[in-house]
């Protein structure tokens, strides 16, 4: 009976820790924040988590005298590997691209592909606040056609940090791309921000402002407009020039691992080049 007391007791025990683990765990201020939707490819989130990602984007291309019109269409799937809760190897660039210029004729391949690791420097629970450097190299594996593949690949240093305040949470990230050749790609820094607030699984609104500034002049094209993120030119006379993109959206939260998320943005600074409007959608399933 003793014997029988005592198992009892010892798995009572054992079952109230696991369940306040399993709540803290619930409870997590992470839990509610939404991941980035806008920017896919540099805005990187500083969680360390595994999931499949795929990603749809539309994008307006600026009509004349800004640039040549048209639209784009953008098919990819990004991955992310929690080796540990610190560790995580992450894949943001590939898909596949069908590009309908105004003024050019229509052009469809794949893009180029990307990959590299993330870790949590700083992840403090308590105050809700989290910080990741990471590092992606871009191969130049893609089709030219759709301005994939040109240069001999290029690097991506980054930091992104998030801090949470109850419901609200805001999330930064700050990266340098830097081309193995830069003739035939430019360097460019990138900038984002996102500020969300949870109202219930189901809606997460937020805003974002993306910005990219061109810091050299490369001579693979005779453009004054660099690309903004997907795509490198390697413009000639874009040195300089910043472009910044406002926009906002919303995630829901459809399972505890599944999320879908949408996002609309809007150019704020001429010339628009590339990018006049885009639209894009994400499903985040976590495994």
């Amino acid at each position: 009976m003793n014997s029988s007391k005592a198992h009892f007791h010892t798995t009572l025990v054992l079952a109230l820790i696991l369940g306040a683990h399993l709540g803290l765990q619930a409870e997590s201020w992470k839990d509610k924040v939404s991941s980035p939707i806008s920017n896919p490819v540099f805005f990187e989130s500083p969680f360390i988590k595994s999931e499949l990602e795929p990603v749809f984007m539309w994008n307006k291309i600026a009509d004349p005298p800004d640039y040549v019109g048209g639209d784009l269409f953008l098919y990819a799937a990004q991955i992310r590997w929690a080796v540990n809760d610190r560790l995580a190897i992450i894949a943001t660039k590939d898909g596949y691209i069908d590009a309908n210029p105004g003024l050019l004729s229509h052009e469809s391949g794949f893009g180029d592909l990307a990959a590299g690791v993330k870790y949590a420097l700083i992840d403090n629970e308590e105050a809700q606040f989290i910080l990741a450097p990471g590092l992606e190299v871009e191969l130049p594996t893609g089709h030219q056609r759709v301005f994939q593949g040109n240069g001999k690949g290029e690097w991506d240093l980054f930091v992104s940090a998030a801090k949470g305040c109850g419901n609200f949470h805001a999330m930064a990230n700050v990266g340098l791309r830097i081309p193995n050749d830069f003739s035939a790609e430019t360097a460019n820094a990138h900038y984002s921000l996102q500020l969300d607030y949870w109202t219930c699984q189901y809606f997460i609104p937020f805003v974002s402002l993306n910005a990219f500034t061109t810091l050299n002049s490369a001579n693979a094209t005779p453009f004054a407009v660099e690309g903004y993120d997907l795509i490198n030119l390697g413009a000639s006379q874009a040195a300089g020039e910043t472009r910044v993109l406002c926009g906002g959206g919303f995630s829901s939260r459809i399972t505890k691992r599944i999320s879908l998320g949408f996002a609309f943005e809007t150019s704020m600074v001429k010339p628009k080049g590339l990018v006049d409007k885009r639209l894009t959608s994400s499903v985040n399933i976590g495994f």
